[in-house]
């Protein structure tokens, strides 16, 4: 019988202070760089985020739970669990790193003596519990497990659009084609916005780095462009063929008014309290939790107007850094783990299922799990990236991945994401979440013998006020919420996705959409 999943909750330190040293990696060595006394710079009036002028660092660690794509069915509860433990301790180990500045600036081995290593020692043992798990069952652990226990220090200048410098040179979204209701761009064109936007986001003296923001470890400066100065990046959509589906089917579910939120996250840490380390909007299904399972979602309420869709579709939250403390302040996933600021609800959430340009769609499997996104593109890189923000009115022009959009007076920020449109015909989830599914091509080929299927596209709406960027500060800056270590980055938003529909539902969502209907 394997041991229970079911985790303690990580004990961490209070609010991270504002920071007085960064660690960088230069050469072979630690180099040091002192920086603003405060990253954040903030008063009753005017709740301004300074960026700070030097580099400060994160902790970087390998994803395990991206790179384990082969993990007996028996195990992956197991696998899971200990995976959710290696976030907890780099959660830790950053809530470390960011409260002892003044000890980092005493002793230059501080970080790799007293958090690195520790860390490292950590891991280790967790990745022997997985190790030992999946050969439990008859499978054969991989060896390169052994070295994925490292961390390291990482500075601000390179963790910026996911580890290359803001702007310039970030790689394409993998996102397929978006209905223009969705106003995610097509193929690879859709994360240009990376790119476009950087040396307009840059205030006088050069690209902003470092860590400011509510809780000392961002956004910045340099993570907020004027939209109305980025060129248009959104490429034209495939041309639906004769063979393809051309409907959509549109799924009403509100706008999450009866606030239900949690921290949990049931596809990539299933029985594990606080999982995903950030608050979630949830919409559809009201019984996500840490602990559902498919008889819980199969029989739980629906906030869809049309009950047969049970689905559960959520996201993290965004926030406006303007020194309010919403109510989750001092909770795991809100305040201690450096998620602060006044929680915005969305004005509208559009849940729409398109078709695919060169065939037609089969139906979702039930219990499908769907992540599109990466929530750890500052460590991860960008190859999972899928961030889209734009403004209304821009949708169909300009959509960025690294930055998030100033708004001019009268649009609002937009949010879209399109999710991976192929489906393996098999499997309703995957070890690493990820394998089970894929993007179709710009043209809406599906590789792999993979099938196509409706296409989940979501437009969350805001209506707060555009935040200013004025002489390289930004005030009542908003972010999305995330691992405290991946800075709240633009880069690392996402959107998850679990399939209740009833039968009858989802084969006439099918049905529209093979037919070219536009249906409800």
């Amino acid at each position: 019988m394997g041991r229970n999943i079911r985790k303690r909750r990580s004990p961490l330190a209070v609010r991270a202070i504002a920071a007085s040293a960064a660690l960088a990696i230069g050469g072979g060595g630690l180099v040091w760089a002192n920086f603003y006394a405060s990253a954040h710079e903030k008063n009753s009036t005017t709740n301004t985020t300074k960026a700070a002028g030097a580099q400060v660092a994160t902790i970087t660690c390998p994803d395990v739970g991206q790179k384990l794509s082969n993990v007996p069915k028996q195990a992956r509860g197991e696998v899971d669990g200990e995976l959710a433990t290696l976030d907890q301790q780099i959660t830790a180990a950053y809530q470390r790193l960011a409260t002892t500045r003044d000890a980092q600036t005493r002793d230059a081995s501080f970080v790799q003596n007293s958090i690195l290593t520790p860390l490292k020692q950590n891991r280790s043992v967790i990745l022997d519990r997985i190790k030992l798990e999946i050969n439990r069952v008859g499978g054969k652990a991989p060896g390169w497990l052994d070295g994925l226990s490292n961390c390291t220090g990482t500075p601000a200048d390179q963790t910026n659009a996911g580890g290359q410098n803001n702007g310039g040179g970030a790689a394409a979204s993998p996102s397929a084609s978006a209905s223009a209701g969705a106003g995610a761009g097509a193929g690879a064109g859709a994360g240009a916005g990376a790119g476009a936007g950087a040396s307009a986001s840059a205030p006088a003296g050069g690209a902003q780095a470092g860590n400011g923001g509510q809780a000392g470890n961002g956004p910045v400066a340099a993570d907020f462009v004027d939209i109305t100065k980025v060129q248009a990046n959104v490429p034209a959509k495939a041309r639906t063929q004769a063979a393809g589906s051309a409907g959509t089917f549109t799924s009403s579910c509100g706008v999450n008014a009866n606030k239900k939120f949690n921290t949990d996250n049931v596809i990539v840490a299933p029985g594990v309290t606080n999982g995903a380390h950030h608050l979630h909007d949830y919409v559809g299904n009201q019984s996500n939790d840490a602990f559902a399972n498919n008889d819980k979602f199969a029989a739980a309420q629906t906030s869809c107007a049309n009950q047969g869709d049970k689905s559960s579709y959520y996201w993290p939250v965004v926030r406006i850094q303007n020194g309010t403390q919403d109510f989750d302040q001092n909770n795991d996933g809100g305040g201690k783990e450096l998620n602060v600021g006044q929680i915005q609800q969305v004005r509208q959430a559009q849940i729409k299922f398109v078709g695919n340009a060169k065939s037609k769609v089969v139906a979702m499997p039930k219990f499908l799990r769907i992540i599109t996104g990466d929530a750890k593109t500052t460590t991860n890189g960008l190859a999972n990236a899928n961030a889209h923000w734009s403004c209304t009115g821009f949708e169909n022009k300009v959509q960025l991945t690294a930055q998030y959009p100033i708004c001019p007076r009268g649009s609002n920020v937009v949010r879209t994401f399109a999710f991976q449109s192929c489906w393996d015909g098999v499997n309703a989830d995957s070890a690493n979440h990820r394998t089970h599914v894929a993007f179709a091509d710009a043209q809406g080929n599906c590789a792999n013998g993979f099938k196509a299927i409706p296409q989940l596209t979501m437009k969350l709406v805001y209506g707060f006020r555009a935040p200013t960027l004025t002489n390289g500060q930004i005030k009542n800056a908003y972010a999305v919420d995330g691992f405290p270590e991946q800075l709240h980055k633009p880069t690392t938003d996402h959107d998850d996705f679990i399939n209740v529909f009833d039968d009858a539902l989802m084969n006439k969502m099918v049905t529209c959409i093979n037919s070219g209907k536009r249906c409800k």
